[in-house]
């Protein structure tokens, strides 16, 4: 994987033209074409090449030559809860990075997949088509072959896959909302992501599944799949997610939380978000396919801490 930053020079550019200028060894119709097969990503998401790019946006390359036939398969546990022909469904654990990169070269996602599933070591990332953050357990959809691959990149790209996660917040939620902030990488810490008016589009809908005295059990459906998209955009409306260490560092407490409450929430260990469903067109046409998993035993222990 290689990777470079847009500088102010590149500010406002399509995706294709500033990442050509950023990798000179090759050619823009190769950088088009790895763009369309999401071999090329900004900030961890697949874009379209007329795609604007921001200053301070990481770019990511894996070019197809380069496939990851060098990563090792290692016996790590994965959790598929349903095969077909052309993909797996994968119920991801907590604290599982996804591909190996920069600060960790291995017990990754791609990892286990080349272990148990060999032949996906012949495609980009062993056929993870999207993300999660290390610490957000749930679903996940992994390609079998080139063919889905490339089909469900585009339905990405055309924003036809639904997904929907929950999560624990501090705070209390009123019915349903839509967020539709602007995100950005944050100049100041690269790990970050912020809202700003100069980012890139981002649309989140939130809905009360429950509410606890100072605390909420809420759904987020996203039409967008950008970086942290849901720790920042509730960070940024004052429901930051118990357990985010990134967008909630002071480990917010509600008023009136009891002692051995806060000592809990204290101790957990991840930000409490799980990607609960997720549905998408069928690759033969005429149907989706859907599939949804329960939340993870800690986020239950949780939930009944907080009851």
């Amino acid at each position: 994987m290689i990777q470079k930053n847009i500088n102010e020079e590149q500010n406002n550019s399509r995706l294709d033209q500033a990442a050509t200028i950023l990798f000179k060894d090759y050619s823009r119709s190769q950088i088009q074409r790895w763009i369309l097969q999401g071999n090329l990503l900004v900030n961890g998401e697949i874009l379209k090449a007329k795609d604007k790019v921001h200053t301070g946006d990481e770019i990511s390359l894996d070019p197809v030559f380069q496939n990851r036939v060098s990563w090792d398969g290692e016996d790590i546990p994965i959790n598929v809860i349903h095969e077909e022909d052309d993909f797996l469904i994968i119920n991801k654990s907590p604290g599982l990075v996804m591909h190996p990169g920069a600060g960790c070269h291995d017990g990754t996602l791609a990892n286990a997949l080349a272990f148990h599933f060999p032949d996906l070591k012949q495609l980009p990332r062993c056929g993870i088509v999207h993300r999660l953050d290390k610490d957000t357990s749930g679903l996940l959809v992994v390609a079998k072959n080139e063919k889905f691959r490339n089909f469900f990149v585009n339905k990405l790209q055309e924003r036809e896959v639904f997904k929907q996660y929950e999560a624990l917040v501090v705070g209390q939620v009123i019915g349903s909302f839509s967020i539709d902030d602007p995100i950005e990488r944050d100049p100041r810490n690269r790990v970050k992501m912020r809202v700003t008016d100069f980012g890139r589009d981002a649309l989140s809908h939130v809905s009360l599944i429950k509410f606890y005295e100072g605390y909420s059990h809420i759904s987020i459906e996203i039409e967008t799949g950008r970086t942290h998209q849901i720790r920042v955009h509730l960070s940024n409306q004052k429901l930051p997610i118990i357990g985010d260490g990134l967008y909630n560092p002071r480990n917010l407490i509600a008023k009136n939380t009891s002692d051995s409450l806060i000592t809990y929430i204290q101790n957990f260990s991840r930000q409490a978000l799980h990607a609960s469903k997720i549905r998408f067109p069928s690759i033969k046409g005429g149907s989706f396919f859907e599939f949804q998993i329960d939340l993870p035993e800690d986020m239950q222990r949780l939930i009944k801490e907080l009851e």
